[in-house]
């Protein structure tokens, strides 16, 4: 490797088993291919993800866990095919070394990388890594550091992030974690607890004991609280869960119901949904003094708030016309609007981070959907439907939706089966997360610090 690339890499490192950083790297040049990921299913991309080696030139066993996570992410977002490294002619010895590219032409691969992973004399993990554009036959980023050994899977999203967004344009997502309501047990003694994984389902952590009844996890803006609410004594209340330290602390308490807690995008404020005197309104709370503030006031249910991402407006679903259809209004509750029409009703809106579209799902014809429109309620698109299917959240790069299913349920009172599934805005690539139980009402992490 020369000394023009060493000074272009930013290197990273990781301290302990808490991840602390892992740099984006310097971008040595733009990937000539761009895939296209908002306009139907595109074909996958082919890549070539080579083992890792160690500082010998030979493949380590961290090295092919690394490779494997990689290509595990990259072909989960449909966008990638990653080549069987059986069909390698020269696997790569080494970051350091210029690719021999009529070795790879042949597999019609658009991009190769290659990397080192080693376990040093201090017990740490070294990492290194280059991608090459295998088309223009340029090497466009890289990067490398040292870690902790359990940042292995954390290590293996970012290099994989740094992949997908030199081929998309975009930011990537699996460096991303969700949080969710785990259920077991019989319907009529339903166990339901929050649990947090990766986005693709490993480190898989149970955050609360089942004691008490909890709903509608949401993560905070910096992806280090969760807000939800847990029901004592048949009482809701407003909890916060500080991830890295497991302490809860109750916001407020809230007789009647009280619906889906949410993060402002400044997350100095909570917006929900109480029922008060009989009548269903919209409220935020200010973190800090706790106080309440009523958004909406009608003689309708106004229920399941969301923000945009400049904090500027407000998505809701309300009955106020006579049927369940999704609403916009200003962030103190002035001029709201009707903006879906179409036959069905419509609930738990949420707006992209991106800000151009809002998820929903829907109800027509006896059957759920899980759908996103303009955020004028034009261009209606119809993504994944079932029995009972509800609950959408985006990926911080507000291009795959996340949701769960529920299968209906046996006369024999069996069945009733409740898994999260993903898939791309594009209506493609619907895969389910696999669970250790049933599992409900996700929520996905923003980007991690």
């Amino acid at each position: 490797m020369n000394g023009n690339r060493l000074t272009m890499m930013m290197f990273f490192r990781l301290i302990a088993v808490m991840v602390t950083c892992f740099g984006l790297l310097s971008n040595l040049a733009h990937a000539q291919l761009r895939i296209d990921i908002t306009e139907g299913q595109v074909a996958p991309t082919p890549i070539a993800i080579a083992n890792f080696t160690g500082p010998d030139g030979k493949v380590t066993e961290i090295g092919k866990q690394i490779a494997q996570i990689i290509s595990e992410d990259l072909e989960s977002s449909g966008l990638f095919a990653p080549v069987d490294s059986a069909a390698f002619i020269e696997p790569p010895k080494a970051p350091s070394i210029r690719p021999n590219f009529t070795n790879w032409t042949p597999l019609g691969v658009k991009g190769l990388l290659v990397g080192s992973a080693y376990v040093d004399g201090a017990g740490m993990l070294q990492v290194e890594f280059v991608l090459w554009d295998a088309v223009i036959q340029r090497n466009i980023t890289g990067g490398g550091g040292n870690a902790d050994q359990a940042a292995i899977r954390r290590i293996s999203h970012q290099i994989a992030d740094f992949v997908y967004e030199e081929f998309t344009g975009d930011t990537g997502y699996f460096d991303t974690r969700v949080v969710y309501v785990a259920e077991s047990g019989s319907q009529s003694r339903r166990l339901k607890r929050l649990a947090i994984m990766d986005q693709d389902g490993h480190n898989h952590q149970y955050l609360t004991s089942g004691a008490d009844l909890v709903l509608t996890p949401r993560f905070s803006p910096t992806a280090n609280e969760i807000a939800y609410l847990n029901y004592f004594n048949d009482e809701p209340n407003v909890y916060l869960f500080e991830i890295a330290t497991g302490r809860t602390e109750r916001l407020g308490s809230f007789p009647g119901m009280t619906f889906a807690p949410r993060f402002a995008p400044s997350g100095d404020k909570l917006i929900m949904s109480l029922a008060q005197n009989g009548m269903t309104d919209i409220y935020e709370m200010d973190m800090r003094t706790q106080a309440i503030n009523r958004l909406t006031q009608s003689a309708s249910i106004d229920t399941s708030p969301s923000y945009s991402p400049d904090g500027k407006q407000i998505v809701f679903n309300s009955d106020r016309g006579g049927s369940q259809q999704l609403y916009v209004m200003d962030a103190d509750g002035a001029n709201v609007r009707r903006i879906s029409f179409n036959q069905g009703r419509y609930a738990t809106p949420v707006w992209s981070p991106r800000g151009d579209i809002i998820a929903f799902t829907k109800m027509a014809n006896g059957q759920f959907y899980i759908g996103v429109m303009n955020v004028d309620g034009s261009d209606e698109r119809l993504l994944a439907s079932g029995f009972l299917v509800e609950g959408p959240t985006w990926a911080p790069n507000g291009r795959v939706l996340m949701y769960f299913k529920q299968q209906p349920f046996e006369t024999d009172g069996s069945g009733g089966d409740t898994h999260v599934y993903r898939i791309d805005i594009t209506g493609f690539n619907e895969k389910r997360i696999i669970t250790p139980s049933d599992a409900s009402d996700p929520a996905w992490s923003p980007i991690l610090r």
